[in-house]
């Protein structure tokens, strides 16, 4: 088990070595065109990995799935583990959407030069993988323990989705952030930008501001998604895995789609739908379980790919009304 924890691991940090190290070695604006290559990429190679957790889980490779699912109190074999994989997958890259309204709020209010974000958003990813391992493995202790907290997962859950409905984050100042304002008064802040530097001269630059931003913010968006994957599962290995898999593809999802976001109105009404539906299975899991069958967890999965398809198609039919209408006041 533990050498397939530390392949994984290997594998994943050889992907950003050579992201950052030989593909983006020269910083540079990143076009949509090469965004969402990337992204096609990243979700291939997360859709790719299920193949191999069906294999592993089902022949039991090294010990791994052996242990009894908290959640679910079943052996998971290939098929279910693979499921849960999934369906974990697919609610994180969900909710790291959102995620992609705060990082544009925050590049705009500290004017991040373009040509250097891209820089940001690899060390932050970097950061939020090593925070959500740590919270990961807090979590899945807790839940080993003290199964009654799934409970208290979910109401947390449903209360996150009103927040969510109820939160206005286009009028956020990132400048305001106690974390930021602790930084001003223990360090030095250039005003200006130097490069891609974080540090100069012993003083921090306006990039290592936003970069200390998109980290205490991902840490926030970590509380209300990590709750989420526990509700499908309380294994460690496909916790973690989905996760990662999700984040590691969250930047070229946000330059792929920044600059588009105001046309998606209705995503965020499908992602407080989503993590309210996880929260009250979290809450009747045995009920689920009785009248749905083991299958239950692929029949979640059905739905969050029907509820987000739902926003997505709702937000497209409001925004080509919103352009017919601005054509014929045009003319």
């Amino acid at each position: 088990m533990l050498l397939i924890w530390t392949g994984f691991i290997l594998f994943i940090l050889a992907l950003l070595a050579l992201d950052l190290g030989v593909f983006n070695r020269k910083a540079h604006v990143v076009s949509v065109k090469e965004a969402l290559g990337w992204s096609a990429l990243w979700i291939a190679l997360g859709l790719a990995f299920s193949v191999f957790v069906y294999f592993s889980y089902e022949n039991h490779w090294l010990g791994i799935g052996q242990k009894i699912d908290a959640v679910d109190g079943i052996v998971n074999d290939g098929r279910t583990a693979t499921i849960k994989y999934l369906t974990g997958y697919v609610i994180e890259k969900s909710l790291s959407v959102d995620n992609i309204f705060v990082i544009a709020l925050i590049f705009s209010y500290f004017a991040v030069p373009a040509i250097y974000q891209h820089r940001v958003l690899f060390w932050g990813i970097l950061g939020a993988l090593i925070m959500r391992g740590v919270m990961i493995g807090v979590g899945a202790t807790l839940i080993a323990r003290f199964h009654w907290i799934l409970f208290l997962f979910g109401a947390f859950l449903i209360v996150t989705a009103v927040k969510m409905l109820l939160m206005k984050t286009d009028h956020a100042e990132p400048g305001q952030n106690p974390i930021v304002r602790l930084t001003r008064r223990l360090f030095r802040v250039t005003d200006e930008y130097h490069e891609h530097h974080f540090i100069v001269g012993g003083a921090l630059t306006p990039l290592a501001l936003a970069l200390i931003v998109v980290e205490t913010t991902d840490v926030v968006f970590a509380v209300d998604s990590i709750p989420a994957i526990f509700a499908i599962t309380a294994d460690p290995f496909l916790v973690f895995t989905s996760n990662v898999f999700a984040i590691l593809g969250l930047r070229s999802l946000y330059f792929a789609l920044a600059g588009m976001m105001n046309k998606f109105r209705y995503l965020k009404v499908s992602l407080a739908i989503v993590l309210a539906v996880v929260g009250v299975k979290m809450l009747a899991a045995d009920w689920f379980k009785a009248a749905l069958g083991k299958n239950f967890n692929f029949y979640l999965l059905g739905m969050i790919f029907l509820i987000l398809a739902a926003g997505i198609i709702a937000s497209r039919l409001r925004a080509s009304r919103a352009d017919i209408a601005a054509d014929r006041i045009g003319t």
